[in-house]
């Protein structure tokens, strides 16, 4: 009893607030879904979902600040003072969903036909899995202790307790119903380190094209926070073995089986493995900075040949992988500056590290991939490095670069708007009017000027000009 009077406790006022109104104007009211799960595994909870009897219509009218535009019968609820209990600001709206039963999938993603529910019990039918078919009924009024129910019909505590992901009822009529849900499964799986239930799992794996059916943005959505995931590695493997990333992912799929093995090379494994052990070494915590890691040599099945000797080799793999990389995005629904990243990562991932590069070299690979990526990329290349077989993060050279790089992130001409003189400046010294002929010249000058930085002075650059017009 104490544990559960402990788990009532981290529920905001707020959310009890909700409780107090819907009960005052006699509807029912139950927290449920992925809050309750988090409840009681005594995880933090970012998405309080509400179901009730209560009609939208009259969730409107009960709560005048609300908002209706779905026919699922979930009205949104801003609460702004959940950011006091650290509820992220994106996730600072409350769904208040009422009971429903669902009829009919047959796009394989969303009911035909959604009616309005009478019990609890008939809303918990609907829904994935048995511990997110968990149903909390708080009774705020009281003013000492906290008094509630578990609505739990199909046993989804003793699944907590078993650390197990179960369909709820019959997987393939839950699969079939939305085949997100197979994704779900890996996802939640991943996050919590459950384990899949045995006829769950089975029939994931008979069911795994029906993921075709659900949209590229859906996909995406549950991709990431698998890559977000602690268990990321092992969120990976389960999608290879329940047959759904080579329905997501099959380029990446490609790569089993490719072997890279070059006497003096550090490469073991085939390059699917090797992609995947990169993720799972790639210190960066950002899911698309993991993603590039995953797919950061999925070029190389693509253009695999032989050298002279007779050895593999992948010749501009990375070009190739860039490519794959867009159309995968593109796929997926990534948003432009996501997939900019994702293919500007891989492209360039295959940088020289070599202690005599210039310090223009330097500065030619910074503006290369960004300022704001540098730091990425070196987390990718030490994903690279320890999921090819190597033992330590960085080699000398590699902390030598970043060094370099860190010396070289400092005020400096990286750009033609950096340089201590601009177009007007050619315009009056040579008298000449605007045209294709300043950017030439402006373009001249910051390569002499990036190759020797001494030179970026307003003086000297005007001579320059007069002597780059003759």
């Amino acid at each position: 009893m104490l544990y559960y009077i402990r788990m009532i406790e981290h529920i905001p006022q707020e959310i009890l607030g909700i409780y107090r109104r819907l009960k005052e104007a006699n509807f029912e009211a139950y927290l449920v879904g992925g809050c309750v799960r988090n409840l009681l595994l005594e995880r933090k909870v970012k998405d309080w979902d509400m179901t009730t009897n209560a009609t939208p219509k009259q969730l409107l009218t009960i709560f005048k600040e609300g908002f209706y535009d779905n026919k699922f019968g979930t009205v949104g609820l801003p609460v702004e003072a959940l950011a006091k209990a650290g509820v992220p600001e994106k996730k600072q709206i409350v769904e208040i969903t009422t009971f429903r039963t669902e009829h009919g999938f047959s796009d394989k993603r969303r009911p035909d036909t959604v009616r309005w529910g009478k019990t609890i019990e008939e809303d918990l039918a609907r829904r994935d899995f048995t511990i997110n078919a968990i149903a909390l009924r708080c009774h705020p009024e009281l003013v000492s202790g906290s008094k509630f129910d578990i609505i739990d019909p199909y046993h989804g505590q003793d699944d907590l307790n078993k650390k197990l992901v179960k369909a709820v009822g019959n997987p393939k009529e839950r699969f079939k119903e939305d085949a997100l849900r197979l994704l779900r499964a890996v996802r939640i799986a991943t996050e919590l380190s459950f384990t899949i239930e045995e006829k769950t799992w089975q029939e994931m794996i008979t069911d795994a094209p029906l993921i075709n059916h659900v949209s590229g943005e859906r996909i995406r959505v549950e991709l990431l926070r698998i890559l977000a995931s602690e268990n990321v590695y092992q969120g990976i493997m389960l999608l290879k073995d329940a047959k759904l990333l080579e329905q997501i992912l099959p380029e990446l799929i490609e790569g089993i089986g490719v072997s890279q093995k070059r006497p003096g090379r550090h490469h073991t494994d085939d390059v699917f493995t090797h992609n995947v052990l990169s993720l799972k070494f790639c210190p960066s915590t950002d899911p698309i900075v993991k993603f590039a890691a995953l797919l950061h040599d999925v070029g190389k099945p693509k253009v695999m040949g032989k050298d002279e000797d007779g050895l593999v080799i992948f010749y501009n793999h990375e070009v190739a992988g860039a490519n794959i990389a867009r159309e995968i995005c593109d796929r997926l629904k990534f948003s432009r500056k996501e997939r900019d990243k994702i293919v500007n990562l891989i492209r360039w991932h295959m940088f020289t590290v070599d202690e005599k590069l210039s310090d223009a070299g330097i500065r030619r690979f910074i503006r290369r991939i960004g300022v704001e990526n540098v730091k990425d990329m070196m987390d990718l290349r030490i994903g690279d490095r320890l999921g090819g077989g190597t033992q330590t993060a960085q080699s000398w050279r590699l902390k030598l670069f970043k060094k370099r790089i860190e010396d070289q992130l400092k005020p400096l001409p990286f750009s033609i708007n950096d340089l201590a003189i601009d177009g007007n400046d050619i315009i009056k010294e040579l008298k000449i009017k605007p045209g294709p002929r300043i950017g030439e010249i402006l373009q001249k000058i910051f390569e002499e000027v990036d190759e020797d930085l001494s030179k970026n002075k307003r003086e000297y650059l005007l001579k320059r000009i007069r002597e780059l017009n003759l």
